[in-house]
């Protein structure tokens, strides 16, 4: 006869083992979040996913055949790399805008706005020579922008004017004109054609971004009065090209130097 007594105590303690072992392994368990990876995956023709391309194809085809349809012409092709203190796309641009924010401040407000002003790095690509189309405008003001118009005193005028000179660069500039002396400071200021009148205020149309003190034009944040049209720049120009038919090109003269 097999004695198994001496067999009772591990086969008690295997039977606890599986015991815990069960009631441990059922138990819940807590995770943490340790890290999270990801890749970028390209949207190419090599692995483009058939349903999405056909998913998204009217949609594209849609807007390329809005922005690609023609608008205006131009003459010449305009770059802002041409010119010292200006450049034609420069005067263009600003020209346009204070044409076409005039008519929305003057209806709105009773009033004119005297000059533009804008930055020299606001204008992002150039107008090639042929058709301009609707992607032109998104391309030369990719960003959204809206044309406010601020009230500065004569003060600020002399600071805007300090501005340029110091930063020798070609800002689009509009409805006004100066000439920079030997000694880098701004003398004969026109504005509309009139001296500068230090005490008056004068209305000026420029973007938000810059109204804001942006690129450092602090003059701008000491406005008397600010208001913001709600026009794109981007549409400024857009709906600028619907009405001409060929893009004049302003190369008059509007910053001298003695």
């Amino acid at each position: 006869m097999v004695k198994l007594k001496k067999y009772n105590g591990f086969l008690k303690l295997f039977v606890i083992f599986l015991t815990l072992f069960f009631v441990f392994s059922c138990s819940k368990k807590n995770y943490n979040l340790v890290k999270i990876e990801g890749k970028q995956l390209p949207v190419t023709e090599k692995n483009q996913v058939p349903e999405i391309e056909n998913f998204i194809k009217p949609f594209r085809n849609h807007i390329n055949k809005d922005l690609d349809s023609v608008l205006a012409y131009c003459p010449e092709t305009l770059d802002k790399s041409i010119g010292e203190w200006q450049t034609t796309i420069g005067n263009l641009l600003t020209d346009i805008c204070l044409q076409k924010g005039n008519l929305i401040f003057k209806a709105r407000e009773k009033k004119d706005i005297d000059l533009c002003f804008l930055n020299h790095g606001g204008i992002r690509a150039l107008l090639p020579k042929g058709n301009v189309t609707t992607r032109t405008a998104f391309e030369i003001m990719p960003f959204e922008n809206n044309l406010v118009v601020l009230a500065l005193k004569g003060e600020q005028i002399l600071e805007m004017t300090s501005y340029i000179i110091k930063e020798k660069k070609a800002h689009p500039l509009s409805g006004m004109t100066f000439t920079i002396t030997k000694n880098n400071t701004a003398t004969n200021i026109q504005i509309q054609k009139k001296p500068l009148d230090i005490n008056k205020l004068y209305y000026v149309a420029t973007n938000d971004y810059l109204a804001n003190g942006g690129d450092n034009m602090n003059f701008f944040l000491k406005n008397a009065q600010k208001f913001d049209l709600d026009y794109k720049l981007r549409n400024v120009l857009i709906d600028y090209f619907k009405d001409v038919d060929t893009i004049p090109l302003p190369k008059d003269i509007r910053i001298t130097e003695e």
